[in-house]
């Protein structure tokens, strides 16, 4: 047995230590998990209702205690934090509102005299869940399955046990049957024997390229079902006849949400040279004036990275894009106090090969690009190996529809930041991963669809 630790990134102190499960811990955990799934699945979904609806209670009563948990384990300013809690509590609700009519049966017009579509739960799902979000990536996953009948196992990221064991009490408190929703406090290195495991059944993932091709080269040789939301280098396209002001207020929200430790940050920000100039210094001056500082300060903007890799990862794209040939506009550097911090940083003319333009950044940098026409904005928006989102600014219907059918991305958002909604399906293409979250369409990825033909 090993420990993990929870560390404050606003200080680099440690905060708590927690003991991983053994060989015969998890063991148990895992024939609980199983056990659960044969009396779960024939739970009413009015009770599954009303325990995600207690779920969602608990959230908002307690929310600044979730929220400072999130702070203290990874960084992000609490104010961030107590929005997450409230969207966790937006999902439960969601679900517990609309899932029946998702899992009704579907009656289809075929050759038998009856035929009819059920929708029945997998078991127990593995969910492998980072920690940039540490309430809402797993949120997202739970709400659904829980709603359809699965059970789920959670392995979060080994920087937030603290989040973990308070997700499973959230749970329990809630009123879901014993062994429905479990925290296991592992490493890493035994996710592929979780797989492997018969009694689990599927498995989510959101994290890097390289832990989803793990996981799915495990998964892949169990025939076992996977979904993968991994990274993303989300285009923010501004056109001619965008309105400056709101893209440009926007524009720094998107990158730097969540300290800028998001799949869906906005990152490569593709500006038309007619508008480039004003949109630059519109977006610097915003930039500039974030406020960076305690995390545990609701006036706070920007706080610390997660971890010390974390940014010593960024610093180094920093140089090397410099190095490259970009310029710097503002930031590059690493404030002189305790903590991992890093200042919000722009830079332009960045070479196409340079770090900034082909690399996934993970913090407060932000590459700005100038292009000449609309058709130009596409194909530099495609010219990477992810297809997370994209945000684009314009106010005619003509580039919209264009940007709309060209663009390589699971999602587009007009003249709005790329967000998640428990209420759209959410999730990529390319390397950014496959599958759904959210939305009907992500209740429907960890269901068997089962088709019924019966003559009377």
């Amino acid at each position: 047995m090993g420990t993990m630790r929870s560390i404050d990134p606003a200080t680099g102190q440690v905060l708590e230590e927690y003991r991983t499960l053994s060989d015969q811990e998890l063991e148990e955990r895992l024939g609980r998990a199983d056990d659960a799934f044969r009396s779960y699945r024939r739970t009413s979904l009015d009770d599954r209702a009303r325990w995600l609806r207690r779920a969602a209670d608990l959230l908002e009563s307690d929310s600044r205690r979730w929220a400072e948990l999130m702070t203290r384990e990874m960084g992000k300013p609490v104010r961030a934090a107590l929005a997450e809690a409230g969207k966790c509590a937006l999902a439960c609700r969601y679900y517990a509102d609309h899932g029946a009519a998702f899992l009704a049966d579907e009656v289809v017009d075929a050759d038998a005299d009856r035929s009819w579509i059920a929708h029945q739960p997998l078991g127990p799902v593995l969910a492998v869940m980072p920690w940039n979000f540490p309430f809402w990536q797993l949120f997202r996953f739970a709400a659904p399955a829980l709603m359809a009948g699965n059970v789920g196992l959670l392995k979060h990221a080994s920087s937030v046990p603290g989040c973990a064991l308070a997700i499973e009490d959230i749970f329990r408190r809630a009123g879901f049957p014993d062994g429905a929703f479990q925290s296991l406090l592992v490493e890493s290195s035994r996710v592929a024997a979780i797989i492997e495991d018969p009694r689990v059944r599927a498995v989510t993932l959101t994290g890097s390229e390289a832990a989803g091709a793990a996981v799915a080269e495990t998964a892949g040789r169990e025939i076992k079902k996977t979904v993968l939301e991994l990274g993303g280098s989300d285009p923010f396209i501004v056109m001619p006849s965008a309105d400056l002001e709101a893209s440009a207020e926007t524009a720094v929200r998107a990158r730097h949400i969540n300290n800028g430790q998001s799949c869906i940050a906005a990152k490569r920000f593709i500006v038309h040279q007619a508008v480039a100039e004003e949109f630059t210094a519109r977006f610097v001056a915003r930039t500039e004036a974030l406020v960076l500082g305690d995390p545990m300060d609701e006036a706070t903007d920007l706080g610390p990275l997660a971890t010390e890799s974390i940014r010593e990862d960024l610093a180094d794209q920093v140089e090397r894009t410099l190095e490259a040939g970009a310029r710097l506009l503002t930031g590059g550097r690493a404030p002189d106090r305790p903590g991992w911090f890093y200042e919000a940083t722009v830079v332009s003319d960045v070479p196409e090969e340079a770090a900034a333009s082909r690399e996934e950044t993970f913090g407060p940098l932000a590459a700005v690009f100038v292009v000449p026409s609309l058709e130009q904005a596409i194909a530099k928006a495609n010219d990477t190996r992810f297809g997370l989102g994209a945000s684009v600014w314009t106010r005619e219907a003509r580039e919209r529809d264009a940007f709309v059918e060209g663009l390589e991305a699971g999602g587009v958002f007009i003249n709005r930041m790329v967000a998640s909604d428990p209420r759209l399906p959410f999730g990529g293409i390319k390397k950014s991963g496959y599958g759904r979250e959210l939305g009907r369409h992500g209740m429907m990825e960890f269901l068997n669809i089962k088709t019924v033909a019966a003559d009377d």
